[in-house]
Protein backbone atom coordinates (compact mmCIF):
# COMPACT_ATOMS: atom_id res chain seq x y z
CA UNK A 1 0.00 0.00 0.00
CA UNK A 2 1.18 3.49 -1.09
CA UNK A 3 0.91 6.46 1.28
CA UNK A 4 -0.19 9.43 -1.07
CA UNK A 5 1.65 11.48 1.08
CA UNK A 6 4.73 10.26 -0.79
CA UNK A 7 3.93 11.18 -4.57
CA UNK A 8 5.65 13.45 -6.23
CA UNK A 9 4.26 16.76 -6.09
CA UNK A 10 4.72 20.30 -8.22
CA UNK A 11 7.02 22.36 -6.57
CA UNK A 12 6.58 26.01 -6.37
CA UNK A 13 4.09 28.17 -7.75
CA UNK A 14 1.95 27.46 -10.93
CA UNK A 15 3.17 30.55 -13.29
CA UNK A 16 1.87 29.08 -16.93
CA UNK A 17 -0.89 26.39 -17.99
CA UNK A 18 -0.94 25.84 -21.57
CA UNK A 19 -2.74 23.85 -23.83
CA UNK A 20 -1.05 21.65 -26.46
CA UNK A 21 -1.97 21.64 -30.13
CA UNK A 22 -0.82 19.80 -33.42
CA UNK A 23 1.32 22.90 -34.64
CA UNK A 24 3.54 22.64 -31.64
CA UNK A 25 4.69 18.71 -32.53
CA UNK A 26 7.45 17.15 -34.34
CA UNK A 27 7.04 14.65 -36.76
CA UNK A 28 6.11 11.67 -34.48
CA UNK A 29 2.94 13.76 -33.49
CA UNK A 30 4.84 14.58 -29.73
CA UNK A 31 5.37 18.26 -28.36
CA UNK A 32 8.78 19.46 -29.72
CA UNK A 33 11.18 19.92 -26.77
CA UNK A 34 11.73 23.43 -27.91
CA UNK A 35 8.19 24.34 -27.56
CA UNK A 36 8.72 22.95 -23.84
CA UNK A 37 11.73 25.12 -23.23
CA UNK A 38 10.33 28.23 -24.91
CA UNK A 39 7.70 28.50 -22.42
CA UNK A 40 9.70 27.58 -19.47
CA UNK A 41 11.87 30.33 -20.34
CA UNK A 42 8.88 32.73 -19.93
CA UNK A 43 7.98 30.99 -16.87
CA UNK A 44 11.56 31.78 -15.34
CA UNK A 45 11.66 35.44 -17.03
CA UNK A 46 8.01 35.88 -15.06
CA UNK A 47 9.25 34.66 -11.46
CA UNK A 48 12.13 36.85 -12.59
CA UNK A 49 11.08 40.05 -13.21
CA UNK A 50 8.21 39.94 -10.52
CA UNK A 51 11.93 39.41 -7.95
CA UNK A 52 13.78 41.97 -9.95
CA UNK A 53 10.98 44.57 -10.64
CA UNK A 54 11.01 44.88 -14.14
CA UNK A 55 13.25 43.50 -16.83
CA UNK A 56 15.31 39.95 -16.96
CA UNK A 57 17.38 38.08 -19.25
CA UNK A 58 18.44 34.43 -19.20
CA UNK A 59 22.02 33.92 -18.98
CA UNK A 60 22.28 30.24 -18.66
CA UNK A 61 19.93 26.93 -18.25
CA UNK A 62 21.27 24.06 -16.52
CA UNK A 63 20.96 20.37 -16.90
CA UNK A 64 17.46 18.92 -18.28
CA UNK A 65 16.33 15.67 -19.38
CA UNK A 66 12.62 14.95 -20.50
CA UNK A 67 11.17 12.11 -18.58
CA UNK A 68 7.94 11.51 -21.07
CA UNK A 69 6.95 12.79 -24.11
CA UNK A 70 4.15 15.20 -24.44
CA UNK A 71 1.00 14.41 -26.18
CA UNK A 72 -1.41 17.15 -29.06
CA UNK A 73 -4.26 17.79 -26.08
CA UNK A 74 -1.93 17.24 -22.84
CA UNK A 75 -2.62 20.64 -20.52
CA UNK A 76 0.89 21.50 -19.45
CA UNK A 77 1.59 23.40 -15.86
CA UNK A 78 4.61 24.91 -15.53
CA UNK A 79 5.79 25.55 -11.85
CA UNK A 80 8.56 27.87 -10.82
CA UNK A 81 10.34 28.67 -7.51
CA UNK A 82 13.41 30.85 -6.81
CA UNK A 83 16.05 29.45 -4.89
CA UNK A 84 18.87 31.93 -4.99
CA UNK A 85 18.67 35.80 -5.52
CA UNK A 86 22.11 37.57 -5.85
CA UNK A 87 23.12 40.85 -6.38
CA UNK A 88 22.03 41.07 -10.31
CA UNK A 89 20.92 37.52 -10.61
CA UNK A 90 18.29 35.35 -9.89
CA UNK A 91 18.20 31.38 -9.90
CA UNK A 92 14.53 29.71 -10.87
CA UNK A 93 13.97 26.22 -10.08
CA UNK A 94 11.03 25.48 -13.17
CA UNK A 95 9.11 22.15 -13.48
CA UNK A 96 6.76 21.28 -16.19
CA UNK A 97 3.78 19.07 -15.02
CA UNK A 98 1.34 17.62 -17.28
CA UNK A 99 -1.72 16.41 -17.69
CA UNK A 100 -2.69 13.83 -20.70
CA UNK A 101 -5.84 14.14 -22.94
CA UNK A 102 -7.95 11.70 -21.46
CA UNK A 103 -6.54 11.36 -18.55
CA UNK A 104 -9.47 9.52 -15.81
CA UNK A 105 -8.34 11.54 -12.67
CA UNK A 106 -8.16 15.46 -13.57
CA UNK A 107 -6.06 16.21 -10.94
CA UNK A 108 -3.32 13.34 -11.48
CA UNK A 109 0.10 15.59 -12.98
CA UNK A 110 2.80 13.75 -14.88
CA UNK A 111 6.36 15.11 -14.06
CA UNK A 112 8.13 16.10 -17.29
CA UNK A 113 11.37 17.56 -16.99
CA UNK A 114 12.87 20.15 -14.56
CA UNK A 115 15.61 22.49 -15.00
CA UNK A 116 17.35 25.51 -13.55
CA UNK A 117 16.86 28.75 -14.89
CA UNK A 118 19.70 31.78 -14.14
CA UNK A 119 18.59 35.23 -15.34
CA UNK A 120 19.91 38.70 -14.66
CA UNK A 121 18.32 42.03 -13.92
CA UNK A 122 18.69 44.26 -16.58
CA UNK A 123 18.11 48.16 -17.11
CA UNK A 124 16.32 49.74 -19.76
CA UNK A 125 19.69 49.87 -21.64
CA UNK A 126 20.19 46.46 -21.47
CA UNK A 127 22.81 46.90 -18.99
CA UNK A 128 22.70 44.66 -15.78
CA UNK A 129 21.79 46.02 -12.46
CA UNK A 130 21.02 44.85 -9.00
CA UNK A 131 17.90 43.15 -8.06
CA UNK A 132 16.62 45.11 -5.57
CA UNK A 133 16.20 44.26 -1.83
CA UNK A 134 13.16 42.93 -0.37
Amino acid sequence: MTDLDDAPAPRGDLTLKLLTSRHDTNFYGDIAGGWLVNHMDQAAELCAGRLAHGRTATVAIEAMDFLCPVRVGSVVHIFTEAQDIGRSSVKIDVEVWIRPPQERNPDELYKVTEARFVMVALDDNGRIRAVPDE
